[in-house]
């Protein structure tokens, strides 16, 4: 069973196979009939292509050229528009802000934001066109007129586009400083030392009016924002400099050229310091406040550092440094004590100023101003510590000198009382201790109370014993009484005075009483020796005769000697006078009228070379000074020459140490 089921099966199989072979050589004579038919159609799809493709792409071309053309139109049409606009713009930039700042400003704004756009829309038309010129000059569509034509728009596009700063803009921003230069010309007046009042110092706070000032911050801010802040910084020094310099010069400011030893003598060289003080505050406190005000106020808006840098410039050319290098000049002269009071001005006038000069000149850019006042600073504490502690070594120095001639008091003695005197009084006292203690404090020493007052004692003491030792340099001791009386007379003058209160009343009391026993002493030795020509009793005619011309010959060769000396303290000279009259006059009038009528009956002729009365009056013209001196101050004792003297003397003294 199993064995017929397998040949029914593999006769069905075999069937099915002759089928399919008989299919295939159907379709194989179908495809055989297909191919040629498929290679026609093949050559007439080739030949259509090649027809057609430059239509096809001519087409796109034109498409893609549109669709540029009109991408590029707007931004073109743009340019024409803002173009026309910059055009209307730059005629009211001609102008100049001169009518109205602000609307000038505003047109300055509005002239940059278009030439902003026009250098946008520029550089979206340029590339759509760049894509024009491409496509023609790849594709060869258009004629060489059209491409020309093209490229010159182009150029002209792409030099709108490069331009960052129109003329016309650079125009209007030298038209703005110039405005700015004739606004600051227009407002600044040079101030005058003899008209400022302490209202018009108040007034400096606000040194320009609010709309001006508000006009110059504006053209600032507008050059800042346009980089050309430089040039305004530059027009704004060269004006307020020559308006510093202009206040200045209605000074008589020819002293701080002056070298050291052009001054005629020292009244002459504390004259200019004392002018040199008042322009100096003048300049600090007026004249540079207001430009430091001004500086801060107009640039104070752009950075600390343009403002500050402004100002040093102006400060600089103002001339402060003359200032400064002529207290710097009087400080390197040589050490006298005159030169110490002036270095005490100087330093008060400085220590005065102190808050100005940090307020004005502490910052970086015044750094050379800085500097030089530091200098100056310490060159004066120095030298005048210096010669502060030399004084009394300076009077001990002068010893070996020779006292006056005429048995006066010492230029010297004057000099360093009246100097002592000024030191302890309330103008330098407190300058000379400020300054005593600062250059302690340099080095690192502490300050003792009473060291001002100690020096003084020993610059007394020192002069005390110089009067011991000149006294004793006289060969006649009566003119050393002399020198002695006037120097106690002088010491006991001081009462009253800053030295005098120093010293105190026992000190004073004491040279009152010398000055009694030296005007005893020099009575005795002197014209109390005459009175024994008068002294004989029962004298004859020829002893009388003998002994008034031996009085005669004494009184004239007593006052020859006498007529050179002086006595300056005027009541002492009077009390001096009265006691040489009461000492001689009465016994010599007595003596002539006791022998009167011996005079009258001797056969001489011959009367008294001198009568009671014209011994009197010759007695009273001696001990007159040459010249009247007065004793208040140092600039009251002397006059130039006789201070110069004195002051060279110390000078020669200082350059032997």
């Amino acid at each position: 069973m199993a064995e017929v089921e397998s040949f029914d099966d593999l006769l069905a199989s075999r069937k099915l196979l002759k089928t399919s072979l008989e299919n295939s050589r159907a379709l194989a004579l179908a495809l055989d009939k297909t191919g040629p038919r498929l290679a026609e159609i093949d050559r007439k799809l080739a030949s259509s292509e090649a027809a057609i493709r430059p239509s096809s792409s001519k087409n796109c071309t034109f498409a893609a050229i549109r669709d540029h053309v009109s991408l590029a139109l707007g931004p073109a049409v743009a340019v024409l528009k803002i173009f026309n606009s910059i055009r209307e713009l730059e005629k009211s930039l001609f102008s100049g802000p001169f009518s109205d700042l602000s609307s000038y400003l505003s047109t300055i704004r509005q002239f940059e934001e278009a030439l902003k756009f026009l250098t946008g829309n520029c550089n979206l038309a340029i590339q759509w066109l760049q894509g024009v010129m491409e496509l023609l000059e790849d594709n060869s569509v258009a004629d060489g007129k059209y491409i020309v034509n093209l490229r010159r728009s182009l150029s002209i596009l792409q030099e709108l586009q490069a331009t960052r700063e129109h003329a016309c803009l650079s125009g209007a921003f030298d038209k703005l400083e110039i405005s700015f230069k004739q606004i600051l010309a227009d407002i600044s007046v040079p101030l005058a030392l003899t008209s400022l009042t302490a209202e018009q110092a108040c007034d400096a706070a606000t040194p320009f009016p609010v709309l001006i000032l508000q006009k110059l911050q504006a053209i600032v801010e507008r050059l800042n924002a346009s980089n050309r802040l430089k040039n305004c910084m530059s027009i704004f020094v060269e004006v307020r400099s020559l308006n510093a310099r202009k206040s200045l010069q209605a000074l008589d400011l020819a002293y701080l050229e002056k070298a050291i030893t052009d001054f005629d003598d020292v009244q002459d060289m504390e004259r200019c310091i004392e002018e040199w003080s008042k322009h100096m505050e003048f300049i600090v406190k007026h004249v540079l406040e207001l430009e430091h005000r001004l500086c801060k106020e107009v640039f104070g808006s752009i950075a600390t550092g343009v403002w500050m840098d402004c100002y040093a410039k102006i400060a600089a050319q103002s001339g402060i440094l003359s200032f400064l290098q002529f207290g710097m000049s009087i400080a390197e002269s040589k050490n006298c004590p005159i030169k110490h009071l002036n270095l005490l001005r100087i330093f008060s006038v400085l220590e005065n100023m102190r808050m100005d000069f940090n307020k004005l000149f502490g910052g970086e850019a015044c750094v050379e101003i800085k500097t030089m006042t530091s200098d100056l600073v310490t060159k004066v504490v120095n030298c005048a510590s210096e010669i502060f502690w030399e004084l009394p070594v300076q009077v001990e120095l002068e010893r070996q000198s020779y006292p006056p001639k005429d048995g006066g008091v010492p230029r010297l003695v004057s000099f360093v009382t009246g100097y002592c005197n000024q030191l302890l009084d309330d103008k330098y006292r407190p300058v000379l201790t400020q300054v005593l203690k600062i250059c302690q404090g340099w080095k690192h020493e502490k300050y003792e109370e009473g060291l001002v007052t100690n020096q003084i004692y020993s610059i007394v003491r020192e002069i005390a014993v110089n009067l011991d030792a000149w006294s004793k340099t006289y060969e006649q001791r009566p003119l050393s009484y002399i020198f002695m009386m006037n120097n106690h007379s002088h010491f006991h003058s001081l009462k009253g005075t800053e030295l005098g209160n120093l010293m105190g009343d026992s000190w004073l009391s004491a040279h009152g009483q010398y000055r009694e026993y030296y005007s005893a002493l020099y009575l005795r030795e002197s014209w109390g020796k005459l009175l024994t020509c008068l002294s004989q009793d029962n004298p004859v005619s020829s002893d009388l005769r003998k002994r008034l011309k031996a009085f005669n010959e004494a009184v004239d060769d007593m006052y020859s000697k006498q007529s050179n000396w002086v006595i300056f303290d005027e009541s002492l000279r009077q009390k001096m006078h009265q006691l040489v009259v009461q000492a001689l006059v009465p016994a010599y009038r007595s003596y002539l009228q006791k022998y009167s009528l011996l005079v009258e009956h001797s056969d001489t002729t011959r009367t008294p070379k001198y009568t009671a009365k014209s011994l009197e009056n010759m007695l009273n013209t001696l001990f007159q000074p040459r010249q009247i001196k007065y004793r208040s101050t140092i600039d009251s004792h002397f006059t130039g020459k006789q201070r110069n003297a004195v002051t060279n003397q110390f000078r020669l003294t200082l350059t032997a140490m």
